[in-house]
């Protein structure tokens, strides 16, 4: 019996995905487990097995378009089976016979406007008027519910506005009534927010755009989509809606430099041992921020939750654009340990094999961009975390040292915090602290 190959949900903001890549083609076989599609988020690239053994009979979304999640993208057939195929491109559900009245009216698993619910929720909903794909479910794999529903109602006038914009503006406390949508049927998308929200960034009406200069002859233009948009999205609203400042300092890292080089000695022996200047500033970060709590932090709505544990997270750059995995529990973990944890993460970010789970929750993020040649820069916030370390390269300079001046090496570090959740004292002492501890590692010791 033929099966659905569906657009999965990973994590629970996760509403939709890019099929950026079928790693088979119609009409190949395919065993259960194997790698069918690779799928973008905005957060995450990662590929996604068949549900089953047999033939890719059908490629319902073709490389390229994005889909609702629990959308049918595809269809595995068995060997010589012939099921009826999809209709027109729509993420559509596999035809199935009829098993009674009012069959026909429900959406099908895999229409463009598809949202998962329970029978009596989307009953409720046609009652009351309710736009299912404005309801956030609780229910599993975030299936809308009747109570969701009955809540949705009962908070208000429905939006007319996707999911992810109704997320984004509950978490950030903006009023949709006055918003724009641009969207189908008039419906409200996080662009139209963000663009609410920098009004200088809006569209030009088509009278100025007509009078617009042409475009350079011979210049190449470059769609702002898929990951780009995400990225530039993103970093947008972090600096829209976030207080931040960036402090530096340049710290005297001679010390550290020699106990890395202790290290390497010690384990030459080893030909697979590495030990970066990172991997110590990564160690002595987590060392930091136990000492001042208020930078291992992150910001909900108006609640500042302090942490625990530091979800350490390190910025990784790739062909098409920038991903932070962190490590959990970093600061639970020796400077070995934490060495390996690091370079395993950004290893699978390059590769594309990270969970949902290694790229959110993290508590404070390291940007290090010595291996560019960069001295030192100012690096954005990472939402909704406190702060964010930039890192430069490693140089050598005349100083003073014990009264006498010598070659020494030195790096600049810069903090980037959030000025709301904290003031410049207490990240500028945090900062400081920092370099103290670069300066001199054995008060990491301490």
């Amino acid at each position: 019996m033929a099966q659905n190959a569906i657009m999965p949900k990973w994590g629970l903001t996760m509403k939709e995905g890019k099929i950026t890549r079928w790693l088979k083609q119609e009409g190949e076989s395919v065993q259960a487990g194997e790698a069918l599609f690779e799928v973008e988020t905005d957060k995450i690239t990662n590929t996604v097995e068949s549900p089953a053994s047999g033939v890719l009979f059908q490629i319902v979304v073709p490389a390229g378009d994005v889909a609702p999640v629990q959308a049918v993208v595809g269809v595995i057939a068995e060997a010589g089976e012939t099921p009826e195929r999809v209709a027109g491109g729509t993420a559509a559900a596999v035809a199935a016979p009829k098993s009674g009245k009012g069959q026909a009216d429900a959406p099908t698993a895999g229409s463009a406007e598809f949202v998962p619910a329970t029978p009596a929720a989307r009953k409720l909903a046609r009652a009351l008027g309710v736009d299912l794909g404005a309801v956030q479910g609780s229910g599993p794999g975030g299936r809308v519910t009747e109570k969701d529903v009955q809540a949705f109602k009962d908070s208000g006038p429905a939006v007319n506005a996707s999911p992810q914009a109704l997320e984004f503006a509950a978490a950030h406390g903006i009023d949709l009534s006055g918003i724009e949508g641009t969207g189908p049927g008039g419906k409200i998308t996080k662009v139209d927010i963000l663009r609410a929200m920098q009004p200088s960034a809006a569209p030009k009406p088509a009278a100025a755009a007509a009078s617009a200069p042409p475009a350079v002859p011979g210049a190449t233009v470059i769609p702002m989509q898929g990951i780009r948009k995400l990225i530039a999205d993103n970093m947008k609203a972090s600096l829209n809606n976030t207080a931040q400042l960036s402090v530096f300092v340049e710290a005297d890292v001679t010390a550290m430099v020699a106990l890395r080089e202790l290290y390497l000695a010690r384990n030459k022996k080893n030909p697979d041992y590495r030990l970066s200047y990172n991997d110590i500033i990564a160690y002595a970060v987590c060392r930091a921020l136990k000492k001042f709590p208020i930078m291992n932090s992150t910001q909900t709505g108006e609640d500042i939750h302090l942490h625990d544990r530091v979800n350490l997270g390190v910025a990784v750059s790739l062909d098409n654009g920038l991903i932070v995995p962190n490590v959990k529990g970093a600061d639970t973990m020796g400077l070995e340990a934490l060495a390996a944890a690091v370079r395993d993460v950004a290893g699978r970010a390059r590769k594309g094999g990270l969970t949902m789970d290694e790229i959110s929750g993290g508590t404070f993020t390291i940007s290090n961009v010595s291996m560019l040649g960069m001295d030192g820069f100012t690096p954005i916030l990472n939402p909704p975390e406190t702060g964010i370390l930039g890192v430069g390269r490693v140089v050598e300079k005349p100083g003073v040292f014990q009264g006498e001046i010598c070659v020494r090496k030195y790096m600049t570090l810069s903090l980037t915090f959030d000025h709301r959740v904290t003031d410049g004292a207490p990240a500028m002492t945090f900062l400081r602290w920092l370099a103290d501890l670069l300066e001199q590692p054995v008060l990491m010791l301490a």
